[in-house]
């Protein structure tokens, strides 16, 4: 693929995007992985320097839109934390099994994200990685691996399973080499790239695995996640502390009001944005679980499976988009439950269709109307 620029225009807390309705922060979170601190830092920018909302993106990270003081923002998110690297920030695009190390899975891959985080920051040619460039960890669930990122690993009963894109390289790795070996393949990528921003766009993506060894049979394509997330009273089972539960949260639409964030914050436990736009709070007791669902299921967040919302997604469309053709999300909420069953819907104000999970119907507005884009 040809382009004009060699850099996206991905937003980042520093890259400020100038929306229709102000400024854009989008802010990196390697794993979904957020603090109650950190939380209510985010809550209170939203509401006073912001729209008074949050969007979880599919990427798994947090945006504050309305921004008007920038400067103040950037400095609030560096001392609470959400902004380690001024020079890498828009590169640590990290998605990893949201459950990993609390519930399923076939390994803990917790500490792998803040190994990789830790190497992306400290390498100095590695600040150029396009920001729409990512990486995954999966702890053997097979659910971000279906994500398609650039480079991604899937944790294995003895090896690890390197990815490209989605697609098993027949490349096995030792647990120790799976980090280390994501970041080589980074600065190849970054070495090679010229104007092209994601593997894919590589005429030939295999010649990132030069001098790698294929051990196992290549070419398998893991299957789109099915957009759902997890939702309601999970059980921590693979934690070593009993009787430990998470809640998982869907946000309708990816939207989470600053207040009800502050309600969240106030549970005082860790949380995990999910690449499905859902939050996970974890490692709750029983009795705090159970007091916490009733207080947030009448904030609008979706503690049950079965619900429409789980269903439904869109991008930020009118009037928050000068782009959008259409308010897509009142046309999401205007069509909930009329899709056909098992069928993620993705709604759209533009051809760009920012935010398409993988694999769910994506109907793009035409301005008269909405129109399903085709792979």
């Amino acid at each position: 693929m040809s382009r004009t620029r060699d850099q996206d225009a991905c937003p980042g807390a520093l890259q400020v995007h100038q929306a229709a309705d102000g400024g854009l922060v989008r802010v990196r979170l390697p794993g979904g992985v957020l603090s109650a601190a950190a939380l209510e830092t985010l809550a209170h920018l939203a509401s006073r320097h912001g729209t008074g909302m949050l969007e979880l993106t599919s990427r798994g990270s947090l945006q504050i839109r309305g921004i008007t003081e920038t400067g103040l923002v950037a400095e609030t998110l560096a001392g609470a934390g959400l902004l380690p690297s001024a020079t890498h920030e828009r590169v640590r695009n990290i998605v990893s099994s949201p459950l990993s190390g609390r519930s399923g899975g076939l390994r803990d891959v917790r500490g792998w994200v803040g190994e990789l985080d830790a190497a992306l920051q400290a390498d100095p040619a590695l600040a150029a990685l396009p920001g729409r460039f990512w990486f995954s960890l999966d702890d053997g669930r097979a659910d971000v691996a279906g994500l398609r990122t650039d480079v991604g690993v899937v944790a294995g009963a003895e090896d690890v399973a390197l990815l490209l894109a989605g697609v098993d390289t027949g490349v096995r790795l030792a647990a120790e080499d799976a980090v280390p070996t994501m970041v080589e393949i980074a600065r190849r990528f970054q070495a090679i790239r010229g104007k092209r921003w994601r593997v894919t766009e590589l005429d030939d993506p295999g010649v990132l695995l030069d001098g790698f060894t294929v051990t196992a049979e290549a070419g398998y394509d893991y299957p789109p996640h099915s957009g759902r997330p997890p939702v309601g009273w999970i059980p921590q089972t693979a934690d070593p502390v009993g009787d430990r539960v998470a809640l998982g949260a869907a946000v309708p639409l990816g939207v989470l009001p600053a207040r009800t964030a502050e309600f969240l914050a106030a549970i005082e436990a860790p949380i995990v944005v999910t690449p499905w736009r859902s939050v996970l709070v974890c490692d709750l007791a029983e009795d705090v679980a159970d007091a916490s669902l009733r207080v947030l299921a009448p904030l609008g967040l979706v503690f049950d499976e079965n619900s429409p919302w789980l269903t439904v997604s869109a991008c930020t469309g009118s009037p928050g988009c000068d782009k959008s053709l259409a308010d897509v999300r009142a046309d999401a909420r205007q069509a909930l439950g009329q899709g056909t069953p098992g069928v993620h819907r993705h709604f759209v104000g533009c051809p760009r269709a920012c935010g398409s999970p993988v694999g769910a119907q994506v109907l793009v507005a035409t301005g008269d109307g909405y129109e399903e884009r085709h792979p």
